[in-house]
């Protein structure tokens, strides 16, 4: 074990890993692995559908403890071994968390020995959901999500990719790496660095918005999400409370965020304001301006030398937050232009009210959407700051550093 490793976090803790009936169930057997290289001591129990994926002595042979299966079990009851650990848990975590077991978590069940033991411990919960888009996107499925959030379940994924069946959405299981990084900077966890945003909700929006104009074409953007993802991650490292709303990427959920998944600007819209009240809002997505009146049920087809669309204005997500009755601390907008930078930035800052507004140059080599790094100036109304180029998770980090200053002006 590496001296990385056993400074995780994670060293000395004690797991509690649920495994959910998925086909996602087998990447649990690699997550046991890497949590007991983190320093974990990790104990496991499996839903009866779990054990049709994977079975209890892969489990038992990886973490070093009997797996739980069953509150049937005599021998382990006698001394009600489902409360005993529960107690012994330092911290519960679901996966793969499917939309049934959500389900039955946000509804209070306990008619398993998975459920029994997430609503007979006081130790903080952790989902890692997995299932078929179409399920995850469903409204029972977010409204189960939003009250598992609103009890302060930490939720990690679900991932943008392709799925079992062979379709491709979000609902794919966070990589095991990426669960032990969310753990491994999960509140009640020793910090590393300065703490100066602990206490604050943050809300970050990152990456495009896709427009649907049928089954098969859509109006999109060239951002890729990389400079909201970081900027997500270096709040919560700074001890921040944070959701990231994320449009359509392929990036690994940062340590300790919490993340939802949209495609469209109008779900971007609502899962935006789902996530206020909140002290900071950051609107780094590049959400689209227009979408189709009407998508079209059909694909179409080429029949003509050219092709009207009639589209109509999405919602301004960013004017729509700074004009919030329930007063946010700062409001942070992003400027994405190919000329008169400075300018449209200025007049954007006044037209939104906001108080902070960062504008960059796209459209250019080594910097802007799709690039691992930028240049980029911020505004307000009686000063700017200019961060000379570099990697977008270093310009977060200063970025922060200004919106910590500017909290404080």
């Amino acid at each position: 074990m590496s001296g990385a490793d056993k400074t995780s976090g994670l060293a000395g803790q004690r797991l509690l890993l649920c495994v959910g009936g998925g086909i996602a169930a087998y990447k649990a057997l690699e997550l046991v692995r890497r949590l007991r290289e983190a320093g974990a001591e990790v104990q496991v129990a499996m839903t009866a559908g779990a054990q049709q994926f994977v079975t209890p002595l892969s489990f038992q042979a990886l973490s070093g403890h009997v797996t739980r299966t069953t509150l049937w079990d005599s021998g382990a009851e006698q001394a009600m071994g489902h409360i005993e650990l529960a107690r012994w848990a330092d911290r519960v975590i679901v996966a793969p968390a499917t939309a049934d077991l959500m389900a039955r978590l946000a509804h209070g069940l306990a008619d398993d020995l998975v459920t029994t033991l997430c609503l007979a411990t006081t130790a903080p919960l952790t989902i890692a959901p997995a299932m078929n888009h179409r399920m995850w996107q469903h409204a029972a499925t977010q409204a189960n999500l939003a009250t598992l959030r609103a009890r302060g379940v930490q939720v990690v994924g679900p991932n943008d990719g392709p799925l079992a069946e062979g379709e491709s959405g979000p609902g794919r299981l966070a990589e095991p790496e990426e669960i032990v990084a969310a753990l491994a900077g999960a509140p009640g966890l020793a910090p590393t660095g300065p703490q100066d945003l602990a206490g604050l909700n943050i809300v970050v929006s990152a990456g495009p918005t896709y427009e649907d104009l049928d089954p098969v074409r859509y109006l999109g953007n060239r951002s890729s999400g990389k400079m909201g993802f970081a900027i997500a991650a270096s709040a919560a490292k700074r001890g921040a409370r944070v959701t990231l709303v994320a449009g359509p990427v392929h990036l690994a959920t940062p340590a300790g965020v919490t993340r939802v998944d949209v495609r469209s600007a109008a779900q971007m819209h609502d899962a935006v304001f789902a996530a206020l009240p909140a002290d900071i809002y950051i609107g780094a997505a590049a959400v689209a301006d227009y979408t189709p009146r009407e998508p079209v049920a059909n694909k179409i087809k080429k029949s003509s030398e050219s092709l009207a669309l009639d589209l109509v204005r999405t919602p301004d997500i960013l004017a729509k937050v700074a004009a919030q009755t329930q007063a946010l601390k700062l409001v942070v907008g992003f400027a994405a232009e190919t000329n008169n930078v400075a300018e449209y930035a200025r007049k954007k800052l006044e037209a939104k009210r906001l108080d902070l507004i960062v504008a960059n140059r796209v459209g250019i080599a080594d910097g802007g959407f799709e690039s691992d790094q930028n240049a980029m100036t911020a505004y307000w109304k009686d000063g700017e700051r200019s961060f000379a180029t570099a990697p977008k998770t270093r310009l977060a980090d200063e970025l922060i550093d200004l919106i910590v200053e500017r909290l404080n002006a």
